[in-house]
């Protein structure tokens, strides 16, 4: 089929600060780089400027900048866009299959990864809300908004205009939200039918903007995929900024106190800055910034300090993937091996419990290879259901769990890796080489995505082409496994999870990642 472009029958549409103009692409209304909000350094965000004439719109707007310069790799698992920085970084991107302010559209808000330090809105190729838009007949919006020591560094100590500096990144989406309640009719969409949904660091601030009682009726759903934290994946250091504040004043030669110029350096003299003193005061438990702070403006982790009441009333999706970060490549082809071979190998992971580990892994996952449990996740799994375990106790809205246990024809069987059920749930395989699977992945993306797309319409993921799927109760834990063969099942791996954690020393994320860069 012929693709179609359209730029000039398009018509511009108003937003409160001015008109904005997109283009056509197959039937789907495309803007990129809308401005939602402008803040000064470390400050809140305010209303963006109005404007005259019709902004174009069809370039994506600048991300926020990083700490360090990326460095691709795991591209084919994983691939990236990599786009030019600025602080100036508060704008959003929409697709829309109708331009009518009558049509009401479900809206869906993609909060991106990246922990509280990087990423963006379109920094991995699967984010591209097209597919989502144009199969799900859905309004889809992805958002910049600042990371890092821009968004997450505690000044209140030096003043009002600092107060929640260490929330500005979380603020900024707040704006976002505000944006989108206010203008998405006229782009289609339902202001009363927003769902948020965001991997990993992603998912963290879904459940952050679930616990600021300001974003409370800005969005309705929430869908939380590979992100839950509970306090020890990214501990929460005490105390308040000012010893770091004092440091970076100190290396940029700056007198003390005088906090105000770190407004004004550039930003990249900043950074260098910080990352030459923050590592030695995190060393000391020292708080350093980059991640949200606990005041009467953010509550806290749900999983820290409880569920809000209203959060209790959002519809909950939370789920993780079977590998999580087991990134590096197999030294052995698992599906060769003789029994004894992999006995061995289980044998120098787990020593004397290796044959216990073996059976519970059998137990928990019957149609797997024993050699798997080495990719098990024992990051997320285990808080991801106790959140919903936890939302489920509120009583007010449902919860759901998923576990995303795909094994890819890649390096031999590789386990679903961290970001890997993006693409599903953006039906955007076609864009990821590798999770395009004959047979296999075709079926199990519409799955998945429609399973999203009912979550957003209804509050809940059933629909015929799965199983039942129950929600979560104060007991039971009905887990969706999408695989092969999807089907629910309850509570069958809290006898592994248990296990390992009582055999093992408590992951390490960070040396994960420095042992898997080496390699």
């Amino acid at each position: 089929m012929a693709h179609v472009f359209r730029y000039d029958e398009i018509p511009a549409v108003e937003t409160k600060a001015g008109k904005v103009k997109g283009y056509e692409w197959d039937g789907v209304c495309i803007f990129k780089g809308i401005p939602y909000a402008k803040a000064e350094r470390f400050q809140m965000p305010r209303e963006t400027e109005s404007w005259e004439g019709v902004k174009e719109t069809s370039s994506y707007g600048f991300v926020c900048p990083l700490l360090t310069q990326d460095t691709p790799s795991g591209e084919l698992l994983v691939p990236h866009r990599y786009w030019p920085q600025d602080e100036n970084c508060q704008n959003l991107n929409l697709w829309t299959p109708a331009l009518d302010k009558k049509a009401k559209k479900p809206v869906m808000v993609w909060l991106h990864g990246g922990g509280y330090a990087a990423g963006s809105s379109i920094e991995q190729v699967a984010y591209d809300g097209f597919n989502m838009c144009s199969k799900g007949d859905v309004v889809v919006v992805t958002v910049n908004h600042r990371l890092n020591i821009l968004g997450f560094l505690d000044l209140s100590t030096y003043g009002e205009k600092y107060k929640n500096s260490g929330n500005a990144g979380l603020a900024d989406l707040v704006a976002a939200l505000r944006w989108i309640h206010t203008n998405i009719e006229a782009f289609g969409g339902d202001p009363d039918n927003v769902t948020l949904f965001g991997q990993s660091g992603g998912g963290m601030k879904v459940t952050g903007l679930m616990q600021i009682p300001e974003a409370d009726g800005l969005f309705h759903r929430a869908i939380v995929m590979s992100g839950v934290s509970d306090g020890k994946v990214m501990p929460v250091l005490p105390g308040d900024g000012t010893e770091i504040a004092e440091a970076l004043l100190k290396e940029l030669g700056i007198p003390r106190g005088e906090v105000e110029k770190l407004e004004t350096v550039p930003y990249y003299e900043l950074a260098r800055a910080y990352n030459t003193v923050s590592p030695a005061l995190a060393g000391r438990g020292i708080y350093v910034g980059g991640m949200p702070v606990v005041n009467d403006y953010y509550l806290g982790e749900p999983l820290l300090t409880g569920f809000r009441e209203h959060a209790k009333t959002i519809p909950l999706l939370v789920g993780t993937v079977f590998g999580e970060f087991s990134f590096r490549p197999s030294p052995f082809r698992k599906d060769s091996l003789t029994d004894a071979e992999t006995d061995a190998i289980l044998s120098r992971e787990y020593g004397e419990h290796a044959e216990k580990v073996k059976a519970l892994f059998q137990k928990a996952y019957p149609g797997k290879n024993a050699l798997d449990v080495l990719d098990v996740d024992r990051v997320f799994r285990q808080p991801s259901k106790s959140l919903a375990k936890l939302h489920a106790r509120g009583g007010k809205a449902p919860s759901y769990l998923y576990l995303f246990t795909l094994n890819f024809p890649y390096q031999y069987g590789k386990a679903a890796w961290h970001c890997s059920d993006i693409p599903f749930i953006f039906h955007n395989t076609d864009k990821v080489e590798v999770c395009n699977i004959d047979g296999v992945s075709g079926e199990l993306e519409k799955q998945i995505f429609e399973a999203a797309m009912q979550f957003a319409r209804f509050g809940n993921p059933n629909h015929d082409g799965l199983a039942a799927w129950p929600p979560v109760t104060p007991e039971e834990e009905p887990t969706m496994i999408f695989d092969r063969v999807c089907e629910v099942r309850h509570n069958f791996d809290d006898e592994l999870l248990a296990f390992l954690d009582e055999i093992l020393p408590p992951f390490d994320l960070m040396a994960l990642h420095a042992r898997d860069v080496q390699h």
